[in-house]
């Protein structure tokens, strides 16, 4: 990263910020201001990381002392909050440090795209996925009137359990993301059974679904259009307080799911990792490594590899921004231990390869070396002085403020074609 002296403080604009993107060079584009802030408008990868959070986060999102780091804010003054986290920064070890020139107004002045939300690079391509692969979907009045008739059909919800729990379609079971294309054969054996994969919004139903399609499944699947947001705008009643969830002891069709996880990850161009080759990364200073668990939280805390934090495999495609703050950056992924699968982080790496990161799986390891017990901690720390309010969060979103939402994400994909930054590729069939 080249930075020019602007006033005494290093700086560099918004153009060379987007090449560094287009390049697939390492970059972490900070957004110091709060979550609502963010949320109103934001560059495609900029991760939000205010100076409240900065000491819990900044050890595990940027782990690499040396890489490239652009702060932002509303207008890049010398006096303003992304200045204000040079110190701090340079305290904790780092050492190229730059503010975006102008800031967000400079960014929007030089023809850079600002997109809304949270999580939009996820929200984004998965928007690309339906439009390139034509993700079927079916609307909620056609689910209601399948479930009231008694249809052959299972509803797996993608979403986190605590998601699940607050509010979910009527008769739906948990299986979040990562989990599917292990979980779905168990729960849907019959070939005939429809499965419909569903969230609150647009983007884990879609990404769920395309990931049992991709994976072979030979069920009937469809997402459910819209997520819950969707339901509800149809009138239709939500139920809250399920527990429904999938049976961790129930693995049909195990072999069928690894083989079809770990083709899928190479043809989109992950890596499968020796032990040899994952310590080459991890020896590798030049650039920045994420290793991450992509089992579930009870998995993780029973047993680990030492080094791997804790990112589900379907909240790690999600929210990319929070889990991997660098862009460009390196992805080692496991699955293993004494419930090792081989399914679950494959599958995760063939969606973030596409994503365009550089991304592997661990394919062998031993149980023992799994020697770390207890639960990860550190993303649940967050202090974010102005949290935004998710339009697809509970039900205390009106119905204009939820049909907004969804409008936004429908235009995610001209907005991804404007901006040119993003490096994704879908696979085809």
């Amino acid at each position: 990263m080249t930075a020019s002296l602007v006033a005494g403080l290093p700086r560099i604009d918004g153009a060379a910020v987007r090449q560094l993107w287009r390049d697939g060079r390492e970059i972490a584009l900070l957004d110091v201001r709060d979550e609502h802030a963010h949320a109103q408008g934001h560059p495609l990868f900029a991760a939000q990381l205010e100076l409240a959070d900065l000491a819990d986060e900044a050890p595990w999102r940027l782990p690499r002392r040396g890489v490239p780091i652009v702060l932002l804010d509303d207008d890049g003054r010398d006096d303003g909050p992304a200045a204000a986290m040079l110190g701090p920064l340079r305290a904790l070890g780092h050492v190229e440090l730059a503010l975006l020139d102008g800031g967000i107004a400079g960014w929007t002045a030089g023809g850079g795209e600002l997109f809304a939300d949270v999580n939009s690079p996820s929200k984004a391509f998965g928007e690309l996925v339906e439009h390139e692969r034509g993700t079927p979907s079916l609307p909620a009045e056609s689910l209601w009137a399948l479930q009231s008739a008694g249809a052959d059909l299972v509803v797996l919800d993608a979403r986190r359990f605590d998601e699940y729990r607050t509010m979910a379609i009527p008769g739906g079971i948990s299986v979040p993301g990562g989990e599917l294309l292990l979980r779905a054969r168990a729960l849907a054996p019959d070939p005939r059974t429809r499965i419909v994969v569903n969230c609150a919004g647009r983007t884990r139903s879609l990404i769920g679904a395309q990931t049992l399609i991709n994976g072979g499944l030979p069920n009937p699947v469809a997402a459910l259009r819209n997520g819950t947001i969707g339901w509800t705008l149809a009138g239709l009643p939500l139920a809250r307080g399920l527990e429904q969830r999938f049976d961790a002891e129930q693995r049909e069709g195990l072999a069928q799911a690894q083989q079809a996880a770990r083709t899928l990850a190479r043809r989109a161009g992950a890596v499968e990792l020796t032990a040899a080759e994952l310590a080459r990364w991890q020896a590798d200073g030049t650039r920045t490594l994420y290793r991450w668990d992509v089992r579930d939280a009870a998995e993780y805390a029973a047993g680990h590899l030492p080094g791997f934090g804790h990112a589900p495999g379907g909240q790690l495609v999600q929210e990319t921004d929070a889990f991997a703050a660098v862009r460009g950056a390196r992805i080692a992924l496991v699955d293993g231990g004494p419930r090792h699968d081989g399914v679950r982080a494959p599958i995760t790496a063939h969606w973030l390869a596409q994503m365009g990161w550089e991304v592997g799986w661990l394919a062998e390891a031993e149980s023992a070396d799994f020697s770390e017990t207890g639960a990860w901690a550190p993303a649940q720390r967050r202090r974010a002085t102005r949290r935004y309010q998710r339009p697809y969060e509970g039900t205390a979103a009106s119905a204009e403020t939820m049909q907004a939402y969804l409008d936004w994400e429908y235009g995610l994909v001209a907005q991804l074609a404007r901006d040119g930054t993003h490096r994704f590729h879908v696979l085809q069939p």
